[in-house]
């Protein structure tokens, strides 16, 4: 198992000249296996950045370089259609709580601790800045990402169907400390 030095990982907000650089990863195959068609996404992805969304968009980089992209949004804010109809475990948790999505850049950085290292150092600085329940939602199916979480500090939550189609998700909750505080999952 390989793991990636934190002092190697940093953020910077998306600015429009990422935007080539994010088409291209919506483009590649390990992002459209979970992402919508590149042009939606990077239309969602320019609405956060020009502040028609209160979703916060993100690089991270390691050693300076950009190698993926992760985004924190608030519960509250989403909790309206379609929002709801897609994902109504919503409802389940506080209101207060953040979500986090993340995606590695290149296919090349794939199982090699990248995801589960910048996940958890975002995670914390969310902690940090006063966020209680952090909040990530991978498809049942997606089991690297679920493994990348687990090992990041985040544990199993609830189970959600989705009318999306989109099958089950489930709700992780980022609890370092290995605590499962009011647990909705069945082991």
């Amino acid at each position: 198992m390989n793991s990636i030095d934190a002092e190697r990982i940093g953020f910077r907000p998306v600015a429009p000249d990422d935007y080539p650089l994010l088409e291209s990863w919506l483009d590649s195959p390990h992002w459209r296996e979970w992402w919508g068609e590149p042009a939606t996404e990077l239309g969602y992805i320019r609405d956060m950045v020009e502040g028609r969304d209160t979703t916060r968009p993100f690089l991270f980089l390691l050693d300076g370089a950009p190698a993926g992209y992760i985004q924190v949004w608030t519960i509250a804010d989403q909790l309206k259609e379609p929002w709801l109809s897609e994902a109504p475990w919503m409802t389940e948790v506080p209101a207060d709580s953040v979500g986090v999505d993340i995606s590695i850049g290149a296919a090349a950085q794939l199982s090699r601790g990248l995801g589960s290292t910048v996940v958890r150092l975002f995670a914390e600085r969310l902690r940090a800045k006063g966020h209680a329940t952090i909040l990530i939602d991978p498809s049942i199916t997606n089991l690297r990402a679920i493994r990348a979480y687990e090992k990041a500090g985040f544990r199993k939550w609830i189970v959600s169907r989705e009318s999306s189609g989109q099958g089950e998700t489930l709700i992780m909750k980022f609890a370092p400390d290995g605590a499962s505080d009011e647990s909705k999952v069945a082991e």
